[in-house]
């Protein structure tokens, strides 16, 4: 997704505190900028659908496009220049309203989009051979476990993990619960692969499921928490008791099951359990298997999140965390999506 320039930045903050203005207003603010400049940086700012234009002729002003405030543009990098104990959390503590605060979350447009999209992988992997198949799903799977893991922490090259994976050699010099997490990842694909059909429809055992092969043999708890979990770089505070948190899953499932459309179910699902915390831990690695489970019952290309950078990815949930704003990890979503389909199947 294009980001702003800084300038482009300046305009949209100038625009947000004046309510509406024109690019007369906008050259005076800016100062020895000449008009041409701003007009290409509204143009922009127009094409990055951050604003709106009104009016015509000498009557042309604009105002910042905000059709749902969960959407609403956040500077990701001017927002973390702040330490987090000093950042301005709009939610300190999980936000019960969260469940109706958010929906339609793509726009007719970006389903469309998102479909066509999907096509394209569709037609592509009608010409495939079940070998072929089969050889692709699994680089999906050495791509995914190795990615998500990384993004937990794990040190695990990409080739190291594709041994481990396909020949059962762990490498050396790594611990042994770093290959039992990647291996883990394989397991709860092959699950989810196996019962794709199962997941149209979702509940809190087929939740549990997920997260019971992702933490195998890893010593950790399984089912719902009963002690308080606290979130590294945050002061994002997750539910702590175990009778909110199970009544925050059931509001989640119910949500996610009338959601309209499978990758609306998907991004819910990732941030939701991301957010939640429901699990002593594994529980972004349970969102990002959950949200593949979603489209893969729906024939809908799964994600690897193989390109995804890892600081983004974090920074992108702890925006939702602490103001319930998921613009940038939709943004993101959709990239990894278009990155799926263009380099699986």
């Amino acid at each position: 997704m294009k980001k702003p320039t800084e300038r482009q930045l300046k305009i949209l903050e100038f625009i947000r505190k004046s309510g509406k203005t024109s690019n007369k207003e906008i050259k005076e603010y800016l100062k020895n900028i000449s008009r041409i400049t701003v007009v290409r940086d509204l143009d922009s700012l127009l094409g990055m659908d951050l604003i709106q234009q009104e009016g015509k002729g000498r009557s042309i002003y604009y105002q910042e496009k905000i059709e749902k405030d969960f959407l609403k543009y956040i500077d990701i990098d001017k927002y973390f220049q702040q330490e987090f104990n000093k950042r301005k959390l709009k939610f300190k503590k999980f936000n019960f309203d969260v469940f109706k605060n958010i929906k339609d979350i793509f726009t007719i447009e970006e389903i469309k989009e998102l479909k066509a999209f999907n096509m394209q992988h569709k037609n592509r992997v009608k010409k495939l051979s079940d070998n072929e198949l089969k050889k692709e799903f699994e680089r999906l799977t050495i791509e995914l476990s190795w990615k998500s893991s990384k993004i937990e922490g794990n040190t695990y090259s990409l080739i190291d993990t594709e041994i481990l994976i396909k020949e059962q050699k762990e490498a050396i010099g790594h611990k042994k619960e770093e290959s039992i997490m990647i291996l883990n990842h394989k397991k709860a694909l092959d699950y989810i692969s196996d019962k794709r059909g199962d997941f149209k429809k979702l509940s809190l055992v087929k939740i549990r499921s997920i997260h019971d092969l992702i933490i195998d043999g890893l010593n950790i708890d399984r089912g719902f928490r009963k002690n308080p979990v606290r979130i590294t770089g945050t002061e994002y505070f997750p539910l702590s008791n175990q009778h909110q948190i199970i009544e925050a899953m059931e509001k989640d499932v119910k949500t996610i099951n009338r959601l309209p459309n499978p990758f609306s179910k998907a991004i819910f699902a990732i941030v939701m359990i991301s957010y939640i915390q429901p699990f002593a831990d594994g529980n972004k690695r349970t969102s990002r298997l959950l949200g593949n489970a979603l489209l893969m019952a729906n024939n809908i290309c799964p994600l690897s999140f193989r390109s995804v950078d890892e600081a983004e990815y974090k920074k992108s949930l702890i925006i939702f965390y602490e103001q319930n704003n998921l613009r940038s990890f939709k943004e993101l979503f959709i990239e990894q999506f278009k990155f799926a389909v263009e380099n699986y199947g």
